[in-house]
C-alpha cells in the first residue's frame, strides 16, 4: 500500500523553524500523509546534541515522539562551504551565534569568504530525514540529499529561506532565493530527501518491519 494511497497517517513534524515548515507544507501537498507541526503539541525544541545530521535529526525526532506518542519526522539540514572546510554544517542555523538570524548568518559567510575567488566557493546543501513511528524505534527510516553550488559574493532574491539568497544553483543560472516555490520544491536537498523517504514508506515493508 503507498504513502499517496492509504488512509492520512498522523505524522509530527519535529521542527519549529517557520521556513522549514512552509517547505514541508509545499513538498508534501497532496500526498496524503497528516503531518502536523509539533507546536500544535506545544513540543519544545530538543537540544541538538549531535555531531552529524544524521543524529541531530534523530535527537529531534525521538524527543518529538515522546511527547505526543505518535510517528515523527524530523529533519537536519545546513550547507557545506568547501572554502571553510565543510563549515558551518550542523551549525547553519546558528552560525552567527546566540540570536542568529538568516540576515546575520548570511553577513558572517560572506564575511569568511571575503577574499575567496569563484573557483574555490563550492558548496552544498546537505539534508537528513528521519522517521521514527515511536521513541524507541529501534529501525528508524533514514533518508538524504544533497543540492550542490556555490556562494555569490551578494545576496539575490526574496524567495526561501536560510542561506538561499546565496547559494548559487548552476543548473538554474540564479539563486536559490530566486526560484519558484515550485521549482525549489522539486530540485531541492530536502525534496530529493523527501521522494526518498516516501519511497521508503510506501514500500511493502515499511508497513511490516
Amino acid at each position: 500500500m503507498s504513502a499517496t494511497t492509504q488512509a492520512p497517517n498522523k505524522i509530527v513534524l519535529a521542527s519549529s523553524n517557520p521556513g522549514k515548515l512552509k517547505e514541508f507544507q509545499q513538498l508534501l501537498a497532496g500526498v496524503g500523509l497528516d503531518v502536523r507541526p509539533q507546536s500544535e503539541f506545544n513540543v519544545t525544541d530538543a537540544d541538538e546534541t549531535g555531531l552529524s545530521f544524521v543524529e541531530n535529526a534523530i535527537i529531534k525526532a525521538r524527543n518529538a515522539c515522546d511527547a505526543t506518542g505518535l510517528p515523527a519526522l524530523a529533519d537536519d539540514s545546513g550547507i557545506e562551504v568547501d572554502a571553510l572546510n565543510g563549515a558551518p554544517g550542523i551549525y547553519s542555523a546558528r552560525f552567527s551565534g546566540e540570536g542568529a538570524s538568516n540576515e546575520s548568518n548570511n553577513q558572517k559567510l560572506l564575511q569568511a569568504l571575503i577574499n575567496t575567488p569563484e573557483a574555490e566557493r563550492g558548496a552544498r546543501y546537505q539534508c537528513v530525514l528521519v522517521y521514527m513511528r515511536h521513541s524507541r524505534d529501534p529501525t528508524p527510516l533514514i533518508c538524504q540529499g544533497s543540492w550542490g553550488g556555490r556562494i555569490l559574493t551578494a545576496p539575490a532574491g526574496d524567495g526561501g529561506f536560510g542561506y538561499d539568497p546565496l547559494f548559487y544553483v548552476p543548473t538554474h543560472q540564479c539563486a536559490a532565493a530566486e526560484l519558484s516555490k515550485d521549482e525549489k520544491s522539486r530540485i531541492s536537498h530536502r525534496a530529493k530527501a523527501l521522494q526518498a523517504l516516501l519511497e521508503q514508506l510506501a514500500a511493502p515493508t515499511a508497513t511490516t518491519r
